[in-house]
């Protein structure tokens, strides 16, 4: 492949995975929306779309990879660096490479917003539960292994004397 065509596919590449992460980001919006709204349905709703999102996200990795294969590159970053650089040696796709990243980082920080919330949210209906069962845990500590264990109450000490 000419590298003028390559650059153009690559571009191509490069629009619509910004375009889908746009989409993504919109969609964690309004996910964190429901979230806090406690609105299940339109929880239901965001996540099929973000599902699909990530699908065609997905889609378009596989796509710059088989272009970086194609061209007998490595489909990993550097791959995709070198790639770059044969069929884009001015640079001129650099500013989409740039706002593609941007992108990508913001859905990651907005997904680990929305995960954060539903942690929150999941501890504090353990806790509720743990109080009507009366399997509270008072707190939790961990071991050098990293598991974590419940905090016990009123051990039984035997002394003799």
């Amino acid at each position: 492949m000419d590298p003028t065509l390559c650059r153009e596919h690559l571009e191509r590449i490069l629009l619509e995975e910004t375009a889908a992460l746009a989409r993504l980001e919109t969609i964690l919006e309004e996910e964190h929306r429901r979230l806090e709204e406690r609105d299940v349905d339109g929880l239901e709703r965001a996540g099929l779309a973000r599902q699909e999102q990530v699908t065609a996200l997905l889609r378009l990795e596989e796509e710059r990879g088989s272009l970086c294969s194609m061209h007998g590159y490595a489909t990993d970053a550097s791959g995709l660096e070198q790639l770059a650089a044969w069929c884009d040696p001015s640079g001129s796709l650099r500013l989409r490479f740039e706002e593609t990243a941007l992108r990508a980082t913001r859905c990651k920080d907005f997904n680990a917003r929305n995960g954060a919330l539903v942690g929150a949210r999941l501890r504090r209906v353990e806790q509720m539960l743990g109080m009507l069962d009366g399997s509270r845990s008072l707190g939790r500590t961990y071991g050098p292994t990293g598991v974590t264990h419940g905090a016990t109450v009123g051990r039984v000490v035997q002394l003799r004397a």
